[in-house]
């Protein structure tokens, strides 16, 4: 690819910017300057730009425990994004793996690995997503048969059987829900289907992946090697 295309994949700066530092000779390439943005590289050559070592990543994979009050996209121009709470990614092209609710929390992956995404997210792919939920009102095992039968939730959808397991029943409940689809507000309205109102939501796991316990909300880090093995031979 293009030496400049490289250095603004990894964020360093605009397109602009980077052929600007180039023609003034401030990047080097395996030790020598270089003052054409167009040259040819692949990512394995030393490259340092401005004094400062560029390292390529093709693809880079993130593990999130998303806080409330972000929304899931990598770019608003009027709310924060998860991606505004990153100040060391390294890739420009970075996203979200699905979408949690504004004041849904929990697991979100995060990458620029479309394939992987698309894998994930696809219903025919039957990727299982388990949530914490608090509602109002009493669960009862007639729910929890209803649900893993599936049920018409409203007029426009139709949800697949899944599998609720009641954590505490009474005035408001906790539960485990696992889900394979990702429908818009699907729990929230699958609950309400039943006379429940969600309260509170974590994603705590999608596919082989569990949110780190050592997370805060707010606070990320890169998958492991071995994680990331996972996801793509699950």
């Amino acid at each position: 690819m293009r030496l400049d295309k490289l250095l603004a994949d990894m964020n360093v700066g605009t397109r602009s910017e980077i052929k600007k530092v180039i023609r003034k000779g401030q990047v080097t390439v395996n030790g020598e300057v270089v003052k054409d943005a167009s040259i040819s590289v692949t990512g394995e050559e030393e490259i340092i730009y401005a004094g400062e070592k560029v390292g390529y990543e093709e693809y880079e994979y993130y593990m999130m425990n998303k806080p409330a009050g972000v929304i899931s996209a990598s770019d608003d121009k009027r709310q924060e994004t998860v991606l505004d709470l990153m100040d060391d990614r390294r890739r420009k092209d970075l996203f979200p793996v699905g979408r949690l609710d504004k004041d849904t929390v929990g697991l979100l992956l995060i990458t620029n690995d479309g394939q992987l995404a698309h894998e994930l997210l696809s219903p025919k792919k039957h990727v299982d997503k388990t949530y914490r939920v608090k509602v109002t009102g009493e669960l009862s095992e007639d729910d929890v048969e209803k649900f893993s039968k599936g049920f018409k939730v409203d007029d426009s959808f139709t949800a697949l059987p899944s599998k609720l397991e009641i954590i505490s029943a009474g005035e408001t409940s906790e539960a485990l829900i696992t889900i394979q689809e990702g429908k818009f507000h699907q729990i929230k309205r699958m609950f309400l289907a039943v006379g429940k109102e969600v309260v509170y939501l974590k994603r705590l796991t999608m596919g082989p992946i569990s949110l780190d316990e050592k997370l805060e909300e707010g606070e990320y880090r890169r998958l492991t090697e071995k994680e990331i093995e996972k996801l793509k031979n699950r």
